[in-house]
């Protein structure tokens, strides 16, 4: 994962594709501003706030005037569309005084609308155990800084904070970076409480902490590191963002996890949890049995859908020796629309957390490259925008983008 940038200048190419395009879709090219209708339905129906639609990333707009130059105007207009559908502000790589700036403006800008922002925060030291977002700040202190900054950014506006996405699946100790003590593990934790105890007190402010995704770590492996970073004084947790697996498998390891918090702070042991590998009807009972905290008074989580309408990508078998299942897997679609309303007490939201249409980066899948063999063409960094896999998403979107021709 890599930290988006953001300008808060629309192209004027989108002014021109708004008029070619408009025909093409149920309603008038959503400004952003302004989602398209039905991406503002799902945000919030028709009462209460919405989702926040930033400002996309340029090269959306300048894939979608090629398209229509090209002769391809439903291809533009689903990029477009994709494009101004509500998804999250990423912010990582910016200084105190910046991200202080940014996140003022997008809570104004959000709150004009009656929106809900969403933020992804992303400079935790050691990020990405410093893989292809290697990054974030230098050290606790410095953290502490931007993570003040950002506090004071958002104020009292509402806002959705995504604490930096695999801060608690990928620690220090997992990718060998930490000592014999554990000195780099230990800060994470104080980082990451840090930021849950200035932000969650912000009137209006929800935070969720990392989860990572259903395929990685098991209920009983998750629950100790999200007690252990402050998750008890936040709102909740998130899982799936950048990843693919399906809204079924999310909702359900969210469910697992949030009531497997609830049995640890009744005085349960996580290890005795049911994971997301248990039969079905075993968890359940179990739960039943064990589990009768009200979901008012239990953690409640969010999922990132943005990229997950096909479900994860299956590697051909044997052909890699790093398949990395998880970077420009093909033929991916978009997930379900971003709502605030799920229809589960436990799911505050379904958000498009990654930006659709930015690359996980240079995918070699244990091959020397330096093309992704999967491919056949050397893939943009990562948090660049990717017009090939951008189109993939759309014409593959469940449900669909665009009406039917």
């Amino acid at each position: 994962m890599r930290p988006i940038r953001r300008t808060r200048c629309v192209p004027a190419a989108l002014a021109a594709l708004s008029v070619v395009l408009a025909s093409l879709l149920t309603g008038p090219v959503a400004t952003a501003a302004e989602p398209a209708p039905a991406a503002a339905e799902s945000a919030a129906g028709s009462r209460g706030p919405r989702l926040y639609v930033p400002d996309a990333n340029p090269d959306a707009y300048l894939q979608a005037l090629d398209l229509v130059r090209a002769g391809r105007d439903r291809e533009a207009a689903g990029i477009v569309a994709m494009a101004n559908t509500p998804q999250a502000v990423w912010f990582g790589d910016q200084s105190p005084a910046e991200v202080e700036r940014l996140a003022r403006g997008v809570v104004r800008d959000a709150g004009r609308d009656d929106a809900t922002p969403v933020f992804a925060l992303y400079n935790v030291p050691g990020r990405d155990c410093s893989n292809y977002s290697a990054g974030g700040a230098a050290n606790t202190a410095e953290y502490k800084a931007w993570i003040d900054a950002v506090a004071r950014g958002i104020g009292g506006h509402r806002a959705i904070v995504v604490l930096e996405p695999d801060s608690l699946a990928l620690l220090p100790a997992d990718c060998g970076q930490d000592d014999a003590e554990g000195t780099l593990t230990a800060a994470r934790y104080t980082e990451v409480n840090y930021a849950v105890d200035k932000l969650e007190p912000l009137s209006g402010t929800r935070v969720y902490l990392d989860t990572g995704h259903p395929g990685w770590h098991s209920v009983n492996s998750i629950v100790p590191r999200l007690v252990e970073g402050g998750v008890t004084r936040a709102t909740g947790f998130f899982t799936n963002v950048s990843n693919y697996t399906t809204d079924a498998a999310t909702s359900w390891y969210g469910k697992l996890i949030s009531s497997c918090l609830a049995h640890v702070a009744e005085g349960g042991d996580s290890a005795e949890c049911p994971d997301q590998w248990w039969p079905r009807a075993e968890a359940e009972a179990w739960l039943d049995e064990n589990v009768d905290t009200p979901a008012s008074r239990m953690k409640h989580f969010v999922t990132d859908s943005s990229r997950n309408g096909q479900g994860p990508w299956t590697p051909p078998a044997g052909k890699y020796t790093d398949p990395q299942e998880w970077c420009n897997p093909p033929d991916r679609g978009l997930g379900a629309r971003p709502t605030l309303r799920t229809g589960d007490p436990l799911q505050d939201a379904r958000l498009w957390i990654k930006i659709p249409g930015e690359s996980d980066g240079l995918c070699l899948r244990g091959t020397a490259g330096p093309e992704d063999p999967e491919r056949g063409m050397v893939a943009p960094r990562a948090g660049d925008w990717f017009p090939e896999q951008a189109l993939e998403l759309v014409r593959l979107a469940t449900p669909p983008l665009l009406p039917e021709d």
